[in-house]
């Protein structure tokens, strides 16, 4: 039967971008404070709510300001309901079901920007009357333009009793209507009162909205283990005023109450400005349109954890009609990388299977093949994948650094101007080889290549997370990696009643591709390399 499938002919007229901080929440912890993190749902077209993203979580705290904002698309003639729903995280389960639940609003994206980009309501589905969330949006300015900072501080207020003060930095954007939103926090430095924190890239629409004249406000403050962060200064800086000035640029770090109880109050310490670099950044499509190709590889899990391929209980269980997860994950993925790649013929591999002469192999070619991993489509990938299944036993254990050192022995020889490779890792449990992915993920993180894990079954992934660099930079035996090259996603959180929808597909490809245009800029700013022309305007 052949599916139905919609096609909207609305034009998105322009991006906003979404903020969420919370007041008052209710405290779910026993020891401290809720930990909370905030989820975006946006309504598809049979009127049900599917996961947009999440928000960090923010530990011990009843009044969060997350800095993960949600971007998406603002459609004048749809009427585009959201939901948001907080959470108290309790462990590192991506189900949401294993946390708890603080509350929840229901709005529409044009409710919020008719109120002047910015609504505060109280929480429903808590008894806590008090609750409130407050839920801001603005129109995004298209620039491509990122900023590049650097802070150190000076003699900053002693704020600990047996210690000096742990000082981190939160940089706030200024709305239309005069609000804040944060937008960046940089990481703490333990006891000190001379903080030097590491510069930092940020997109100059995110930071400001690309309108340089508009106020940054930065804050200062002094890390406490339980959230109750004492406030060391503030400043304010306009970068169009300060851009030319020469470096470093100094602030006072004033602290209100302190100014307004002390008359020869003079300030809480300086924060100065050790780098201040705005640049043009083409954008992700400008190097398409210019010949960028995305070489799509795939590397399947094929460890016995995952159960026995002929039992329905097993991941791998494929019936016919009815494909595993694994398949699903594939597919919704690989059918969007398959269009930025002109032979769509993709490598793939498998790794953690027991081969028909007894050998275990973490880099076995899906097809077969002994010496040619290529498969034509993703259609063959999939072919691949059902033949390997019923010729390779499934072993262990998971390994992930030959399979991530094989693909980047083959990028290390691609032009920078021409190729960029995305490989898909799809895997059911914990890495047993972490130290070795994690160098190895770090020694390729200056190649053009992006990972993607997906996570199939019910495991936590804990270590799945510390790979995929967000919030914190990866790094092995002292070595960072020079930029973000990991995207983790749990398959689990897209699955409604134990099924993947059509729907649910699209939200997983969208997550799961949605940081890889910025890390080919990343990549391609690094390296230095402009686009090419379109075809159409070479000569």
């Amino acid at each position: 039967m052949a599916t139905s499938i919609t096609v909207s002919n609305t034009v998105p007229s322009s991006e906003v971008s979404i903020s969420i901080s919370c007041r008052n929440l209710s405290n779910k912890d026993v020891f401290s404070k809720s930990d909370p993190m905030a989820v975006c749902y946006v309504e598809n077209a049979n009127r049900k709510f599917v996961e947009f993203g999440r928000t960090e979580c923010i530990k011990d705290t009843l009044n969060p300001i997350f800095v993960k904002a949600f971007v998406m698309p603002y459609i004048f003639e749809e009427c585009q309901r959201l939901r948001f729903e907080i959470y108290d995280v309790d462990s590192a389960s991506a189900q949401l079901s294993k946390h708890d639940f603080l509350g929840h609003l229901e709005c529409t994206l044009a409710e919020i920007l008719s109120h002047g980009g910015r609504i505060e309501k109280p929480l429903q589905g808590t008894s806590n009357k008090k609750n409130t969330i407050i839920v801001t949006a603005e129109e995004l300015n298209p620039c491509n333009d990122i900023v590049t900072l650097a802070f150190c501080g000076k003699h900053l207020d002693k704020k600990d009793f047996f210690g000096k003060s742990d000082p981190f930095l939160v940089l706030y954007r200024q709305n239309n209507d005069g609000s804040y939103v944060a937008v960046h926090k940089t990481e703490i430095i333990k006891n000190t009162l001379n903080p030097t924190w590491k510069p930092f890239t940020i997109k100059a629409r995110k930071l400001c909205n690309a309108d340089y004249t508009r106020p940054l406000r930065v804050e200062c403050y002094d890390w406490d283990s339980d959230g109750s962060h004492d406030l060391i200064g503030i400043f304010d800086v306009v970068l169009q005023e300060r851009r030319q000035q020469s470096l470093p640029i100094t602030f006072e770090c004033i602290n209100p109450k302190k100014k307004q109880k002390k008359k020869k109050y003079k300030n809480s310490g300086e924060i100065l400005i050790t780098r201040l670099l705005i640049e043009e950044q083409p954008s992700y499509l400008d190097y398409i349109r210019g010949g960028l190709q995305i070489n799509f590889t795939v590397g399947i899990d094929f460890t016995a954890s995952n159960g026995d391929p002929r039992k329905s209980n097993s991941l791998h269980y494929n019936r016919p009609g009815k494909p595993n997860a694994y398949m699903k994950a594939l597919v919704a993925v690989g059918e969007v990388c398959q269009e930025y790649d002109s032979d769509k013929m993709f490598p793939a591999l498998g790794f953690g299977g027991r081969m028909p002469n007894g050998v275990v192999s973490h880099e076995f070619f899906l097809n077969g093949s002994p010496d040619d991993p290529y498969c034509s489509t993703i259609q063959g990938v999939l072919n691949a994948y059902l033949l390997s299944l019923n010729s390779v036993q499934l072993y262990g254990p998971t390994n992930f650094a030959p399979i991530i050192n094989h693909v980047a022995r083959f990028v290390n020889n691609y032009s920078i101007h021409v190729y960029y490779c995305i490989l898909l890792m799809l895997t059911d449990g914990a890495i047993s080889d972490m130290a070795l992915t994690k160098d190895a993920i770090v020694s390729a993180s200056h190649l053009p290549l992006s990972i993607i894990i997906v996570g199939i079954g019910d495991a936590e992934f804990e270590a799945m997370e510390i790979l995929d660099g967000d919030d914190e930079r990866l790094s092995s035996r002292g070595r960072y990696a020079v930029r973000d090259i990991v995207q983790f996603v749990p398959f689990s959180k897209f699955l409604v009643n134990g099924q993947i929808t059509n729907s649910a597909s699209v939200q997983l490809a969208r997550e799961v591709l949605a940081e890889i245009p910025e890390q080919i800029q990343s990549y391609m700013k690094m390296n230095k390399v402009k686009p090419n022309l379109p075809p159409a305007y070479q000569s």
